[in-house]
Order: structure tokens, then C-alpha cells, then sequence
């Protein structure tokens, strides 16, 4: 069992969650104007990672077969059957159980709100099927984590969390355009969508850079709405300074450093954001 447990963490790529839960706790701490409390900050965190979890269980079983063909992917546990589907369906209604459960104990609005965060986690992964605006989906659904804390802490929705998720938005459909460059020939091979495989190389990492630097602006546009100090914007500034070289790092004549554009870089820009953000408010 404990086995069986790593194996799922490692086919959902748990450790991942710090690209999203930061930013999570980054709209909590907006919508409090500081620390929302341990109780919000608990439930949050447990419905965030249900969310998440159930996402990539949905997404690692939806493209089981793709991944199979794919030589990047194909030692993944499912094309390698080290699991077997009904565990990853069984670990998937856990995850949404484990969701459903955390948001009942969070404010009202999010009880009726929910089913805007299960759409797209459902959808998501047939869209690379048929267009290459998966990666702006995914950068939707990822948005919602910010804009779902807000809600729980607020029990409301105005233009900052809907902003804050436009930021984020773009950040995340930017660094998946960046990651997407890694199966550009197979993407081509198997007639499936990607901005990389439809546009090419340098188009993309073009439109990557855009993305990026819409982001940095949503995010100095938020902070001047909400009258954040000069520590926001020391983080911000840092966040950028990550995502430029995240940029600089890879080229279309040199793709050698993209795990580290995509693992290492992107969970420092989610963390500098929410730590200084944190600290903007003491």
C-alpha cells in the first residue's frame, strides 16, 4: 500500500502543488489584507490539493495512450502499467471527495462555486485533441486558485481576484507553451495541439516572452488597486527578474535547460510573489 501511495504522489507529481498553493495563499492573504487565519488557511490547502490532485489522476488517465507513444512520457505508471486504471479512478474520487468536503467548510459562496473549478479539470485534458489553446486553458484553471481562496475568505468576487487570476493566467499558459517544447515532433507526429507544433519554435518562445510580461503588468496593476507597499513591489520585481531569465534560458537553437525554466524557476516565482506579498502586510 505505502508502494502503491508513492507511485500515485509521484504519477501526480506532488511536489508540483508549489506552483499553485502559493498563489492560493497569495489571494487569501489579499482578500484578509494579511494573515486569514489557520482555519481558512487549513481548508484552503486540503481543497487546493484535492483539486490538484484530482486534475493530473484525470489528466495522467484521459491521456494514457498518448503518453504511451510519447517517448518522454512513456515510462509514466499508467503506460507502464505499474497502475492499474480503476486504482487511478479510485485515487481520483478520493481527490474529489477529499475537494468537495474542504470547500463545505469554507464560505458560502464557494458551495455554490465549485463546479466552475471541476469543469475545466475535466475538460482540459481532450483539448490538446483539437486546439492549442490548451495552454491557455490550463493557465485558467490554475487562476482559479487564487480566485476560489478570495471567494473562501471574502465570500465574494470584485475585479482584484479576477485580475489575480488573469496574472496568473498568463504566467502559467507562458511556462507551458516553454515546457510543450519538449514534444514538439511527437506533438507533430500524432496530429495533436501545441502552440510550438502549430506555430514553430521561435513564434512560441516569442509568444511566451508577451505572455510573461502581461503577467508582471497584471500583477504592479494589482498591487497599485489594492494600495500594496513597496514590499509587494520589491516581489513582484523578483518575480520578473525570475521570468526573464526563465525566458533567457531557453532558445530555439537551445531547449537543454527546460526543466529547469519549468521545475526550478517557476516555484521560485510563486514563492517570492506570496512571501513578499506576506510580509507587505506586517
Amino acid at each position: 500500500m505505502i508502494n502503491k501511495i508513492k507511485i500515485i504522489l509521484e504519477m501526480i507529481k506532488f511536489e508540483h502543488s508549489i506552483f499553485t498553493l502559493p498563489f492560493a495563499y497569495l489571494g487569501a492573504f489579499l482578500a484578509s489584507s494579511g494573515f486569514p487565519g489557520l482555519n481558512k488557511i487549513f481548508w484552503i490547502t486540503l481543497a487546493m490539493v484535492g483539486a490538484r490532485s484530482l486534475g493530473m489522476s484525470l489528466n495522467r488517465y484521459i491521456d494514457r495512450k498518448i503518453d504511451a507513444l510519447n517517448p518522454r512520457t512513456a515510462e509514466r505508471a499508467l503506460p507502464k502499467k505499474i497502475l492499474d486504471e480503476k486504482e487511478v479512478i479510485i485515487f481520483s474520487a478520493f481527490s474529489f471527495l477529499i475537494f468537495i468536503f474542504a470547500v463545505y467548510q469554507l464560505a458560502p459562496i464557494t458551495h455554490r462555486l465549485w463546479p466552475i473549478v471541476l469543469f475545466p479539470l475535466l475538460v482540459y485534458p481532450y483539448t490538446k485533441r483539437f486546439t492549442w489553446a490548451c495552454h491557455f486553458l490550463l493557465g485558467a484553471t490554475l487562476g482559479l486558485a487564487p480566485l476560489g481562496a478570495w471567494a473562501a475568505v471574502k465570500n465574494s468576487i470584485s475585479l482584484a481576484p479576477v485580475l489575480l487570476w488573469l496574472a496568473v493566467l498568463f504566467w502559467v499558459a507562458g511556462f507551458d507553451v516553454i515546457y510543450s517544447t519538449q514534444d514538439i515532433e511527437v506533438d507533430k507526429r500524432d496530429s495533436l495541439f501545441s502552440i510550438p507544433a502549430v506555430f514553430g519554435l521561435k513564434p512560441a518562445l516569442n509568444l511566451t516572452k508577451v505572455l510573461h510580461f502581461l503577467s508582471i503588468g497584471v500583477f504592479i496593476l494589482i498591487g497599485s488597486m489594492s494600495g500594496l507597499n513597496l514590499i509587494y513591489f520589491i516581489g513582484v520585481a523578483v518575480a520578473g527578474a525570475i521570468i526573464f531569465y526563465e525566458n533567457m534560458i531557453v532558445s530555439p537553437n537551445d531547449l537543454s535547460r527546460v526543466n529547469t525554466a519549468f521545475f526550478t524557476l517557476n516555484g521560485l516565482v510563486s514563492i517570492s510573489l506570496f512571501v513578499f506579498t506576506s510580509f507587505s502586510f506586517s
